[in-house]
């Protein structure tokens, strides 16, 4: 093999971007496996190129026990490779290992105990050039596949468009990618969506891995990171970092909520993805398929955060337990089914949000709770706790004035009739009077609305309300934002 053609070798791997003599180590290697390929080969042989850019081979002779012992060190570290390989894949490995593939280490055998001899054949220029091409083509081809790994590696959680190439299997979609063609598998589809063949979509980079026709890309259509970068291609705001995306919560295909915060003084968040006239989101909607987006301004106030998110609901007033992390949550009864949601979505998406574990009760079952706690007894013992009346009004609300000294019902004469025809099943009878008074006492979660005709039945001053038992409660009125 002439300079010229080890010349041609190097300027290719400049121009491939291939690390300098990465061919020629290959191209050796070719060689020497080949040569041992021959009649009459020495057992222990080495190819290297000279300074006229010729192969050559050289035969190593070492004495027996130096050998041994060196054939013992490569068996090991070739077991040990194969044990590696073993535990990362999971799957056992049947390769038998032979004394002559061995590769020995002749690094720490000294000179004077190696004997070479030049035993190049005859014919080995023309097997040289022969292999110089096969070996060339194979190392360009995995060099490029591994410059595209390290490529797409990098970019794992990067939104990218790609066209659709192939869809006759719903399973598996191949998407052209410009340089490689990417992966869409079923498991990272969206229900109900279709993609046609030669239609753009976006997608996330969801996992880079190798193979033997090169990386595969797998993309995703279901990760949360998709509605992060379109709101950013769509948002100048986002863009420019005057606002941030703090969390997203998404049921693909179905509805998503996303909180944003402000960092610039007189910039709405929820207006900048919004846009002019909904434009904005209009288009992410549009990217999405239909996808619904629900847009929650963050609060670091985790009562308010957390009635926010429930949004489309009204929330009433929000408990807070701090040590759980868990919200109780009061709605009006004819928010209840708006705030759960569509088997539960709704507040599905606003605990992912919030990160809270949120319990939803309407204003009547949340009254009869409290009346419960109010009236269970202790060790056995039955009796009332909170020092308010004992009567529910016809609304379902507790009354909230306070009991007279020694009864269990406040001045107002219609509950302190109802002393008069108590029984033992009942220990909160129910006033079905409409009475102008009583209207004005009805609203729990007001406590400062009690009238001055409380004050005249022995209540100079309204009673904190109790939460629970255990909790410290916080009172969140969304309509007082």
């Amino acid at each position: 093999m002439s300079q010229e053609i080890v010349d041609a070798v190097r300027e290719i791997e400049r121009e491939k971007g291939i690390e300098s003599g990465t061919l020629v180590a290959a191209l050796e290697d070719a060689l020497l496996a080949a040569y041992k390929k021959t009649p009459g080969a020495t057992r222990h042989a080495t190819v290297e190129l000279d300074d006229r850019g010729d192969f050559r081979v050289y035969s190593i002779e070492i004495p027996g026990d130096l050998e041994e012992r060196l054939i013992d060190e490569a068996r090991e570290r070739a077991l040990d490779e194969l044990e590696r390989l073993e535990e990362e894949t999971g799957e056992k490995n049947h390769t038998l290992l032979s004394d002559d593939d061995l590769e020995l280490d002749w690094s720490e055998v000294p000179d004077d105990l190696i004997k070479r001899d030049d035993v190049t054949p005859d014919n080995f220029g023309r097997i040289a050039a022969q292999t110089a091409k096969q070996v060339i083509l194979q190392r360009i081809r995995e060099a490029e596949r591994e410059m595209m790994y390290d490529e797409y590696i990098d970019r794992v959680g990067e939104v990218v468009t790609g066209i659709v190439q192939q869809t006759g299997d719903r399973r598996n979609i191949l998407v052209d990618l410009g340089k490689v063609e990417a992966l869409l598998p079923g498991p990272e589809q969206v229900d109900g969506e279709r993609y046609e063949q030669g239609s753009r979509i976006k997608a996330v980079i969801r996992d880079v891995r190798t193979g033997t026709k090169g990386p595969q890309v797998i993309l995703s259509r279901r990760d949360p990171e998709l509605i992060k970068t379109l709101f950013e291609l769509e948002v100048p705001e986002i863009a420019d970092g005057l606002v941030e995306i703090r969390g997203v919560a998404r049921e693909p295909g179905y509805r998503s909520k996303i909180a944003v915060e402000s960092h610039a003084q007189g910039v709405d968040p929820v207006g900048a993805c919004v846009g002019p006239r909904g434009s904005r989101v209009r288009m992410v909607v549009s990217e999405l398929r239909g996808e619904k987006i629900d847009i929650i301004p963050w609060n670091n106030e985790p009562a308010r955060f957390v009635a926010k998110a429930l949004s489309p609901a009204r929330v009433r007033e929000v408990y807070l337990d701090d040590e759980g992390r868990e919200a109780t949550v009061v709605v009006p009864d004819d928010q209840l089914a708006l705030a759960i949601g569509k088997e539960g979505m709704n507040a599905r998406l606003a605990a992912r949000l919030t990160g809270w574990k949120i319990d939803i009760t309407s204003d009547s079952e949340f009254a009869q709770q409290e009346a419960e706690a109010a009236f269970g007894g202790e060790d056995g013992e039955e009796g009332d706790f909170s020092g308010r009346c004992a009567a529910v009004l016809s609304n379902g609300k507790r009354c909230p004035n306070a009991s007279l000294p020694g009864s269990k019902y406040c001045g107002v004469p219609a509950h302190q009739e109802l002393a008069t025809h108590e029984t033992d099943d009942e220990d909160n009878p129910i006033v079905t009077e409409s009475e102008p008074e009583l209207e004005a006492l009805a609203d729990v979660s007001a406590p400062e609305a009690v009238t001055e005709d409380a004050a005249a039945f022995g209540n100079p001053e309204p009673e904190e309300f109790p939460a629970g038992p255990g909790d410290a409660p916080v009172e969140v009125s969304v309509d007082d934002e």
